[in-house]
């Protein structure tokens, strides 16, 4: 069935809004070039946007030229403001930004181990406030979280986990109740590979497994272009992969015998005081003897998920993918073609510690353009929606 004139309005809106976005700001015969509409309903939707307070004039195209110019259109960016928050077990990291996803200010804290659940909330809070504050943002639209452990897929909510501190779970609920905001809360790990397919390490791929090394050890998978979660949310849970090489087995609420006892930043610098070296420097020291028996381990649990997934590629994420770069990359790739007969490449993070963060981000963007430039029905028919049901961020 043709597409009533309102649908077809929205979808050629949305599309406009998209190419703004993604090339910057142009001029309305470019749009009519890069969208196959006509100059007739170009004009109309551009005069629509303007109308409604998302597009504006710029500035123009050819200003050296004589003669009259061509008006440039460009996204409002404070159309609306942003923030996303990186939530660690003993630090909170914030970013604001506008409409666009363009840093006006960010700022970071330590929380100590000892801090109670409350003041911890209101120290991540407070610090949410006074960046937006000092970044002259009167209201935020939209919020990203970051955060270790299970995500809800029925709730969005982030799950009580044993072995991460009692003010993560409650710092949601406390922002979506002190702010007039969306308030989106994501697995730490999917944030990190939303990110890389993005604007990190594998732009061009729409299948791959990012791996998580750091504190923490945890995988998130990316199919055809979508983040798959699991039927609890729990997909990418490696640190309780069972493994060789380890002192046992994992158990349902310990992840000590899993892969998390041979991959985790703890482990790491085991290896690097037994191998002589300075833990803080190892990783990038290319020292070889530890870079290889480094890269043996993180193999056994590549496989793993290569057995079973066919990524065709994987990337080293976190603390430990970040500093070991393409050394550990390499290394883990040789191993990986040794060990399985499935051809999968390596690479390293591209984004290194601001991955989290920058997913987060990308998520509350994705929120607020979802809400502002109007969902259309055409997306959601071919699956190309910003958002995933309930609010999740999705990769597109």
């Amino acid at each position: 069935m043709p597409a009533s004139p309102s649908t077809a309005r929205a979808i050629n809106d949305r599309l406009a809004l998209r190419l703004l976005q993604d090339e910057g700001p142009l001029t309305a015969t470019q749009l009519k070039d890069l969208t196959g509409l006509s100059r007739p309903t170009v004009a109309d939707l551009v005069e629509r946007l303007r109308g409604s307070g998302l597009v504006r004039v710029v500035g123009e195209s050819g200003a050296a030229r004589r003669g009259p110019n061509a008006k440039l259109y460009g996204i409002a960016a404070d159309r609306a403001h942003l923030a996303a928050l990186d939530v660690r077990t003993r630090s909170v990291s914030v970013v604001v930004a506008d409409l666009l996803g363009n840093t006006l200010g960010e700022a970071s804290l330590p929380v100590g181990d000892g801090t109670a659940t409350g003041p911890a909330v209101e120290l991540a809070a407070a610090l949410l406030e006074r960046t937006a504050k000092e970044a002259g943002i009167e209201a935020l639209h939209s919020v990203g979280i970051g955060a270790p452990g299970l995500i809800d897929p029925e709730t969005g909510q982030l799950n009580d986990s044993s072995g991460l501190p009692a003010w993560h779970r409650r710092l949601v609920p406390a922002l979506q109740e002190r702010l007039p905001a969306t308030v989106l809360v994501e697995n730490e790990t999917n944030l990190a590979a939303v990110a890389e397919q993005r604007v990190g390490a594998v732009r061009d791929r729409d299948t791959f497994v990012l791996l998580w090394l750091g504190q923490g050890v945890g995988a998130a998978v990316v199919l055809d272009g979508r983040l798959r979660r699991g039927a609890s949310g729990g997909a990418g849970e490696i640190g309780f992969l069972p493994v060789p090489g380890t002192s046992g087995l994992p158990s349902a609420g310990d992840c000590a015998g899993g892969f998390h006892e041979l991959a985790c930043v703890a482990a790491v610098d085991a290896l690097a005081v037994r191998h002589g070296l300075d833990p803080r420097t190892a990783l990038a020291s290319g020292d070889g003897p530890f870079l290889d028996e480094l890269a043996d381990r993180l193999a056994v649990g590549a496989a793993a998920v290569v057995s079973v997934l066919d990524p065709g590629c994987v990337v080293l994420g976190g603390e430990t993918g970040h500093a070991g770069g393409t050394a550990l990359a390499a290394r883990v790739e040789e191993r990986l073609a040794r060990l399985s007969p499935l051809r999968t490449e390596v690479r390293p993070t591209a984004l290194g510690d601001t991955a989290v963060l920058r997913g987060a981000l990308l998520a509350a963007r994705d929120a607020a353009q979802d809400e502002l430039f109007g969902p259309s029905a055409h997306d959601r028919a071919a699956g190309q929606g910003r958002l995933a049901p309930r609010g999740r961020p999705e990769v597109p």
